[in-house]
């Protein structure tokens, strides 16, 4: 996702302070997860009272009652049945892998200026230009350089840049698993813009020469939270087969989205969305759970496509010469704020701690109940995580989550640093977020992250995850490593 003004700038004093506004639908929500999870909670006080019973029982109490010992043996198996056939299977994050480009591919951004010169009126360029240099993006992005013409933005050429970016990421992965692609059960591909015949997905099965029986899903159109929303059907696929591995490859072409037109709200996406690509592999095998990274805790999506507003708030359309564009309107940060608020007052009583729950509860009653003249209580979600990993959509975004979840530099410096080294890189931004904490040696176990991702329709969509071990940067290998300790920098304004 990116950002715009009612004059296409880009802007940051018009998100909602979305905190302020949370309502009664926390505790709605918070009583619909207790009732969604009420047989669990049932179970365990009776198995902890049988127990407490029994423990009372003599030897000669329990050949005398030989048959309510039966019962009683009789109902533990029959509840302990029940709870583990319903519960779901937990789902792993064994490892991940955010794809670097080529030093070739690397531009500054007075190189792409000086690509730009013949494309655009002086109007639009003197646009890019300032856009460009407040964006936050350093000067070592990538985008494919041999490419970047309008004249070579051809359909094979976009699926020459796919299958780099797609298959380079998952041969990382596969190096660092360790898991051979047969074993994969699952192939799930997300990519907005460029959604070819045959399939992205169609095409990894293709290099490497699958079996007849892996199922594959390609999503498209979904926008920059479309990473997310895979790691949800992942999930939910990985429930319904046991012993299974779900492959999972974000990306976004950003030749395919390129504007070559003079309208200003279309062209802001060509100063920020830069080359790249993660995949990352989920299992279900309790096996895998000691050599796994994470174990995924919660995904959470909300939809505001109902909203007219909200579904063309980016929105790509064809002019009247033929110029294709993704247009932002100037609606799009009240959107985002307004689905991030959806999204976390879903989310609240799912990861907040009962302590923070029963502030705002209390703050709640006052206010509603007692009509007392008080502030709201707004929650602390630094009390449910340790990470944040926000889609680096744009500057003028980051500083607006920053100021309205109160997040101290630190928790902003991988979102903002992924922005400045990487650019936008649509849907797998979150990944290389998260790899950025991995390479700084920030990741204990026990931690939890929280992924956070915006995208066209209008969606926001969180995915939560627990560290399941501490991760030692020494032996990891990712997209960060090799330069990690030039981070953080200051990014000019």
């Amino acid at each position: 996702m990116a950002e715009s003004s009612p004059n296409g700038e880009i802007k940051s004093s018009n998100l909602p302070n979305f905190l302020l506004s949370v309502r009664l639908k926390y505790v709605k929500l918070g009583y619909h997860y207790l009732i969604s999870n009420a047989i669990y909670l049932l179970i365990v006080p009776i198995l902890i009272a049988v127990g407490l019973h029994l423990s009372t029982l003599t030897l000669e109490d329990l050949m005398v009652n030989l048959a309510m010992l039966k019962s009683y043996s009789t109902l533990v198996v029959f509840l302990a049945t029940v709870y583990f056939m319903s519960r779901p299977r937990n789902v792993y994050l064994v490892d991940f892998s955010c794809y670097k480009p080529h030093e070739r591919y690397m531009m500054s951004k007075e190189r792409l200026v000086e690509k730009l010169t013949d494309i655009f009126d002086e109007s639009s360029l003197n646009f890019q230009k300032k856009i460009l240099f407040k964006s936050g993006l350093s000067d070592k992005t990538y985008v494919p350089v041999d490419k970047w013409i309008p004249s070579n933005f051809s359909l094979s050429s976009n699926q020459h840049q796919a299958k780099l970016v797609i298959i380079g990421a998952i041969d990382d992965l596969l190096a660092k698993t360790g898991v051979k692609i047969r074993e994969v059960g699952f192939i799930i591909v997300n990519s907005s813009m460029f959604n070819p015949t045959p399939s992205l997905s169609a095409m990894v099965v293709n290099h490497y020469k699958l079996g007849v029986n892996v199922i594959t899903y390609n999503l498209g159109g979904m926008g920059c939270s479309a990473g997310l929303i895979s790691v949800d059907l992942a999930n939910r696929l990985l429930q319904g087969q046991a012993n299974s591995y779900a492959l999972i490859v974000s990306t976004e072409i950003v030749s395919s989205a390129f504007y070559t037109g003079n309208d200003k709200s279309k062209l802001i996406p060509n100063m920020i969305f830069r080359m790249g690509a993660s995949a990352a592999l989920l299992s279900n095998r309790f096996s895998d759970r000691r050599r796994s990274k994470y174990q995924l805790m919660h995904v959470v999506r909300t939809h505001k496509g109902a909203d007219d507003r909200a579904f063309s708030c980016v929105f790509q359309d064809e002019e009247e010469d033929g110029k294709k564009g993704m247009s932002l309107s100037k609606d799009l940060m009240a959107v985002a704020g307004e689905a991030l608020k959806t999204n976390i007052t879903t989310l609240g009583p799912l990861v907040l701690p009962m302590s923070e729950q029963l502030l705002f509860f209390a703050s709640l009653i006052a206010r509603n109940v007692f009509k007392r003249k008080i502030k709201p209580y707004i929650p602390d979600f630094k009390m449910a995580f340790e990470h944040f990993c926000i889609h680096a959509g744009g500057r003028a975004v980051l500083d607006e989550l920053q100021k309205n979840l109160d997040l101290s530099e630190t928790l902003m410096e991988p979102s903002r640093m992924t922005l400045y080294r990487f650019g936008n890189t649509s849907s797998s931004s979150v990944w290389y977020n998260l790899a950025y904490s991995e390479a700084k040696g920030r990741i204990k176990k026990g931690d939890r992250a929280w992924q956070i991702g915006f995208g066209s329709g209008f969606k926001c969509n969180s995915a939560v995850w627990r560290a399941l071990r501490t991760i030692n940067p020494a032996k990891e290998k990712n997209a960060w490593t090799d330069e990690i300790d030039d981070f953080p920098v200051q990014v000019p304004c």
